[in-house]
């Protein structure tokens, strides 16, 4: 039984700081992720919104801590309650997410692993069960150091998640595992391969027959049968390949320039999902940026998923020598977690990009 308990201690105390630190990278995307749970259409905890991202950092880094303390054996009953608590909560909210189809990814791993609904749920079935484990053999868990040096041990975790978390939050993540990271091409991200695997949906369309509504089945196409044509539902099956680039596009009045921006040389975006939200000091930054840029030959755009009326009233106030122009907001969110931020292209490959708080490391040479 020891032994059992010491495999399952090492294996759920690896897992949770590995998933908490990949969070812990990037706070802010989980974040997001967390206004997907609390919003009216999954668990409708709108009020909870607005504190999102000081709930994810507050979650993940007591994730790491927890994984940490049972590694160390720093307070035992403490930190398995505590871990049995929350894959308790983890499992029921794993499950209702996959069983009612609510969120598609939990968001786990961050961009790190993608995880299915059920899979995520199988994840928590298993910590479950691991932890039960370690439950039932609590007193085989003791400190692997004197009392001293694993409250030491302890504390420079919490001090050293305190500091990293703060890090990424004033510049960016350390690691980034998204497809907008630096030395990646926007624009082959964005390309479906002609011979891709192509999803996989079911049309269930109903009729009504002879006075009695049927269910047919069909991958599309419209069946031949005599009757009154109701309604078509669809299932998707399968969504066969999505490319890791697909709800980003870059419009101004109606008009598409996506393609034509991303095979242009020296571009820099400066990037805000939400003028409303952006700081005046990161807008200062940017309105540096564009200056210099300008100067040196780059194409300067900004991309917002704000209105015209934010758009005019802050180049305005700020003397912007640049146009915005709209993209998604989900997707901005994605492409820099700092609103504003600051791409470099080439020919849609991502050369450099920084939070507003390190622009002064942007390299803008001369081009033109």
């Amino acid at each position: 039984m020891k032994k059992i308990v010491s495999i399952s201690r090492i294996l759920v105390g690896v897992l949770f700081i590995i998933s908490g630190l990949i969070k812990l990278n990037d706070p802010i995307g989980f974040s997001f992720k967390l206004e997907e749970y609390f919003s009216a259409a999954v668990l409708n905890l709108t009020a909870l919104e607005p504190y999102a991202l000081v709930i994810s950092i507050l979650v993940v880094i007591f994730e790491v801590l927890l994984g940490i303390f049972l590694l160390i054996g720093y307070k035992a009953k403490f930190t398995v309650w505590s871990l049995l608590l929350m894959i308790l909560f983890f499992t029921f909210l794993t499950f209702y997410s996959a069983y009612f189809n609510k969120v598609t990814d939990c968001g786990c791993f961050g961009d790190a692993i993608k995880l299915t609904p059920w899979q995520t749920f199988s994840k928590d079935i298993v910590l479950l069960i691991l932890i039960l484990i370690i439950f039932s053999g609590i007193r085989f868990i003791k400190p692997v150091f004197s009392t001293f040096q694993t409250t030491v041990l302890a504390l420079f975790g919490f001090i050293g998640c305190l500091w990293f978390g703060y890090h990424v939050l004033m510049h960016l993540p350390t690691i980034d595992f998204r497809p907008y990271k630096v030395g990646a091409n926007l624009w082959d991200n964005m390309i479906v391969p002609e011979d891709a695997p192509k999803a996989d949906i079911d049309y269930m369309w109903t009729f009504n027959i002879n006075g009695e509504e049927k269910v047919i089945t069909t991958k599309g196409s419209y069946p031949t049968v005599d009757g009154e044509f109701i309604s078509v539902d669809t299932k998707e099956i399968d969504p066969g390949y999505v490319a890791p680039i697909h709800d980003f596009s870059i419009e101004r009045d109606g008009e598409d320039f996506t393609e034509a921006i991303l095979h242009d040389d020296h571009v820099v975006l400066l990037i805000a999902y939400s003028l409303e939200k952006s700081e005046s000091l990161g807008l200062k930054a940017i309105k540096n940026v564009a200056d210099k840029a300008s100067e040196n030959g780059y194409k300067v755009i900004g991309l917002t998923a704000s209105g015209h009326e934010i758009q005019d009233k802050l180049k305005a106030e700020y003397h912007f020598n640049f146009d915005f122009y709209f993209s998604d907001e989900t997707a901005l969110k994605t492409i820099v977690r700092s609103n504003p931020g600051v791409l470099i292209l080439d020919k849609g490959t991502v050369i450099q990009k920084v939070h507003w708080n390190d622009v002064d490391d942007l390299n803008l040479i001369k081009v033109n």
